[in-house]
């Protein structure tokens, strides 16, 4: 990749800060803000080039921008500064006219058909294209979307997430995935990608001069890897300006004047089983495994209190899209005994078995959730299940399990806290690996289909309601919990968590926004 090297060799060799301008105010400009991560490499930031999780998206989001976004209130203004809904299944959006890509091209009506166009052939894996039936110009600064139906969460699930392709870089392009090159990180966004390094899992971007916005007042955004362990003293010792941070150092980072700020529970860790194969096909056994986790107790200890136990139905107790009167599932190993004997299994010894062959699970889990993943092991042991755990990085885990090759395995993820429609792309099929990818449930597709069709804001919270119910008997995934997050900065930039999370739900509070204006 022919971009720009850093004086010294490598990104994290770039100590001096900029020197600013003594007619600015040092509030309102910033030289270089950093930002420590503890995973590191996200993928290439290009929208088909970064890797399927939030971290990088955002990263991705910083040289590419949507249709409409969203800052801490609710929907803004993007490369539209307008829009107006027709009937039930049309868009119209008024652009900008003084946006331009970061090559010098100018923006036009035309990239944004082009884009919508382009996902039918090129899927994106955070979009859905099916709802939308086409996109035509108007003219050059007027685009009409026309949906197939009507879709409730189109205008943050789609047109406030899909990242818009400048058709003359894109146009050529047949496998986007593969490139990766200077083009590929054409945008409008407020950024330009100045170095990148897999290796060591960091980026450094530069303030594009030509944003419609005006000149971010970041002039440098740095993003470099630091232990969650290690984020409090990184902050305070001035190697980053922001971080997530663990629960037990709040306390003091607030004393030494920290900005600490308390994430929305939208993040949750759940189980995922592989319900395509006996004996995890059967939803008596997904119960009896249910039944013999106690997830109050992970609570208790695996996060030390700070988080709070999943519904059955998947939304936090506390969303105001959880339905409490589901199947709660409180810990009862006897009644996980009693199904089991129930689907012919004897209890020999210690562990279930069935016609003489033992049963053996393994579960896959990360470096990241092994405790968490022990202490269910552990849970499931005592009740007769004989599980192994297999320790694999997050990239073999969400491909093991997007291929089905698994039994079982401890995933997380965010969104929860976005719009309901999250719930199809977590148990409908034709979703990625964080989804359960259930059909075999008529009634509940059916619901889900419903459900994000329906724009009246009560008849929607009924057909949600519903389908935590379905979703709460057959199991497709076991919820285990929500755990409290914890985002500290040092005040040099406004920090905020997004309403309804970043782009589809993306519980950062990183938004592109705040370093802009």
């Amino acid at each position: 990749m022919k971009m720009m090297k850093l004086i010294g060799g490598g990104l994290l060799l770039l100590t001096m800060v900029l020197i600013l301008s003594t007619s600015v105010n040092a509030e309102e400009k910033v030289a270089v803000y950093t930002i420590g991560d503890a995973t590191g490499d996200w993928g290439f930031p290009s929208p088909y080039g970064h890797y399927s999780r939030g971290p990088g998206y955002v990263r991705m989001s910083l040289i590419f921008d949507t249709l409409v976004w969203k800052d801490q209130s609710g929907l803004v203004p993007a490369l539209s500064e307008s829009w107006q809904m027709e009937g039930n299944d049309a868009y119209v959006f008024n652009l900008r006219k003084n946006a331009t890509w970061n090559d010098g091209e100018k923006f036009t009506a035309k990239d944004v058909v082009f884009t919508f166009d382009y996902i039918k052939e090129h899927p994106y894996q955070w979009v859905n294209s099916k709802p939308v039936k086409k996109a035509e110009a108007l003219d050059d600064y007027t685009v009409k979307i026309t949906l197939n139906s009507t879709y409730a969460p189109f205008l943050e699930m789609i047109a406030g997430t899909l990242p818009i392709l400048p058709e003359h870089i894109y146009k050529s392009v047949e496998d986007p995935a593969k490139f990766q090159d200077d083009k590929a990180l054409v945008g409008t966004g407020p950024y330009k990608l100045v170095d990148y390094d897999k290796a060591q899992g960091t980026y450094l971007y530069e303030a594009y001069d030509g944003y419609y916005l005006g000149t971010p007042k970041v002039a440098q955004l740095k993003f470099v890897k630091v232990s969650n362990e290690m984020a409090a003293a990184a902050l305070e010792k001035k190697d980053v300006d922001a971080a997530t941070v663990p629960a037990e150092t709040v306390e003091k980072l607030k004393k030494e004047n920290f900005v600490v700020l308390t994430g929305p529970r939208d993040g949750i860790t759940k189980i995922m089983v592989n319900h395509k194969k006996e004996p995890f096909s059967d939803a008596r056994f997904r119960q009896a495994l249910y039944y013999a986790v106690d997830r109050q107790a992970l609570v208790d200890n695996a996060l030390r209190g700070f988080g709070v136990a999943a519904s059955p139905g998947l939304f936090a107790p506390d969303s105001e899209w959880c339905n409490p009167d589901v199947e709660q599932y409180k810990y009862d190993p006897a009644k996980a005994e009693a199904i089991m004997k129930e689907m012919g299994y004897a209890k020999d010894d210690q562990y279930f078995s069935k016609d003489g062959k033992a049963l053996e699970i393994e579960m896959l889990v990360t470096s990241t959730n092994e405790r968490v993943g022990e202490m269910i092991r552990q849970q499931l042991d005592q009740a007769g299940f004989k599980v192994t755990l297999r320790s694999v990085d997050s990239k073999t885990l969400d491909s093991l399990v997007g291929e089905w090759n698994f039994d079982l395995a401890l995933n997380s993820h965010g969104g929860m806290g976005g719009d309901p429609e999250i719930i199809n792309r977590i148990i409908g099929e034709g979703y990625s690996f964080n989804s359960a990818r259930y059909a075999s449930n008529q009634k509940l597709n059916d619901l889900l289909n419903q459900e994000v069709s329906e724009i009246d804001p009560s008849k929607r919270k009924e057909l949600v309601d519903e389908i935590q119910v379905i979703y709460a008997q057959d199991l497709p995934a076991l919820p285990l919990y929500y755990s409290d997050s914890y985002w500290a900065h040092d005040g040099l930039v406004d920090n905020y968590y997004t309403w309804h999370g970043v782009a589809n739900g993306i519980p950062i509070a990183i938004n592109k926004l705040s370093f802009v204006k």
